[in-house]
């Protein structure tokens, strides 16, 4: 499709929709607008605009979708699959700006926020209050409206669930520019096809979040953590599938190898309780009384210890927790800093499956020569695989990188699971959803993204296109 170009003229309407000090264009646009967090794929927006508010969004929509002009979301640019770059040019929408958590409601239990809110902000303020925020992926620096749209999980989707399950009513603004409400603080809703669930992880093609009425949970009185060292991969993601089957509720349980701590150390400066295993098992359990805590954890602790965890250390205490937590939030980041360029598959396979998968991922990591660290959400299936391009020319990181990623997703597809567990499609792994949905589904999701934008001048070029 033949986007529009935009000229002096579209600056100037666009200016005085958003105001002189909130526009930037050409050279004004600072070079990180031009990518994501991986930095694989770039282009800059024509236009930037810091907005402001829902009716600002809609005004510029309007615009942009009679003037058929681009137009990409962005928030604070964590995302890892390209969806937030501007492919086509064309106008970016930053809603950093847009931060307000503008209802706390204690009587239907929810909180209403702007799409700018951080996830960190978000948890902070309902733990003040005495409430749960439950979705808590790793990156805390994001926006609200960027795990809305790519459904974000996180470490406690095990037990609580994923932003989906979170999301009570969404303020949207539509491509054609009309202003749409979606649910909203009732519980419950059989009225019709429910668009709002469409809205979440559609990665900001079918229309623009900007209020979120949002889920809360009461604060859980008691929250302790176990980390649990196995002297092999297999031993440790073994017995996750046995931690399920006992009926035990973690909220969270992650797996992750001796090598993501070593590189976390490096890069915070911090030293980790333990170093000495290859694998580890994290764990942590909450819940309204010491006493019904303290039973489950003993529970899986001993369990544990039956299947091979060499030592249970039990992280009770404020300092412990900032050693462990900060360091597996830091994963990404840390392996990120000792490599020249990286690229990542966020697969999801059955609970089951998960041993299944990581062997075959070292399988590739000799084979190939590469290196491959790996961590995850093993409690739901769901792990990142990092390939490392370290000293490999352009052409042999490329053609590594292809080669890698069809067989991991063809693995993942063979073991029953799926191309992505939470961090969305976007531009990137595009192409390998397609092949394993084939085209009867993709006809379908293209069919949704032209009712909703017909002219398709939202995050062009992304998800099913």
């Amino acid at each position: 499709m033949a986007y529009k170009k935009i000229d002096a003229a579209d600056i100037r309407f666009l200016r005085n929709i958003a105001g002189a000090e909130y526009l930037f264009y050409g050279e004004q646009i600072s070079e990180d607008y031009s990518h994501d967090e991986l930095g694989g794929i770039k282009n800059y927006p024509e236009v930037l605009i810091k907005v402001r508010s829902t009716e600002d969004i809609a005004a510029i929509m309007h615009y942009a979708n009679q003037e058929r002009i681009p137009v990409v979301v962005r928030g604070s640019g964590t995302g890892l699959v390209g969806a937030a770059v501007a492919l086509e040019g064309g106008i970016m929408l930053e809603t950093t700006l847009m931060n307000r958590i503008l209802e706390l409601d204690e009587e239907n239990l929810t909180i209403t926020v702007e799409p700018g809110v951080l996830l960190m902000e978000l948890a902070e303020f309902a733990q003040a209050h005495g409430f749960l925020y439950p979705p808590d992926p790793g990156e805390k620096s994001a926006t609200i409206g960027g795990n809305i749209s790519t459904n974000a999980g996180g470490m406690r989707a095990v037990k609580y669930g994923v932003t989906r399950d979170y999301v009570r009513g969404l303020t949207v603004v539509l491509p054609n520019g009309e202003i749409v409400e979606l649910g909203g603080k009732v519980v419950k809703n059989s009225s019709g096809y429910s668009l709002k669930d469409l809205l979440i992880g559609s990665e900001g093609t079918l229309g623009i979040v900007t209020k979120a009425i949002l889920k809360l949970l009461p604060l859980p009185n008691r929250s302790i953590s176990l980390l649990m060292p196995f002297p092999t991969m297999d031993a440790a993601l073994e017995t996750v599938p046995k931690i399920v089957k006992a009926k035990a509720t973690p909220t969270a349980l992650e797996y992750f190898s001796r090598q993501c701590i070593l590189f976390a150390e490096d890069y915070l400066g911090k030293k980790f309780p333990d170093k000495s295993s290859d694998a580890y098992l994290l764990l942590t359990f909450d819940g309204s009384s010491p006493e019904t805590v303290e039973n489950e954890y003993q529970a899986v602790a001993d369990l544990c210890l039956e299947n091979g965890a060499l030592d249970v250390y039990i992280i009770d205490t404020e300092e412990r927790k900032d050693s462990v937590w900060s360091a597996r939030g830091a994963f990404l980041e840390a392996i990120k800093s000792s490599t020249t360029e990286m690229d990542e598959c966020d697969v999801v396979v059955t609970r089951n499956k998960v041993a299944d998968f990581i062997k075959y991922t070292h399988k590739l990591e000799h084979f190939f020569n590469m290196r491959m660290p790996s961590y995850g959400h093993a409690g739901d299936g769901n792990f990142h695989v990092y390939l490392c391009r370290d000293d490999l020319s352009e052409s042999e990181w490329r053609e590594k990188l292809s080669e890698v990623f069809k067989l991991m997703y063809a693995k993942a597809s063979e073991l029953g699971g799926l191309v992505s567990g939470e961090h969305g499609i976007g531009y990137a792994k595009k192409s390998y959803m397609a092949e394993q949905y084939g085209e009867e589904l993709m006809k379908l999701m293209r069919g949704i993204k032209a009712v909703f934008d017909p002219h398709n001048i939202l995050n062009p070029g992304k998800v099913c296109q």
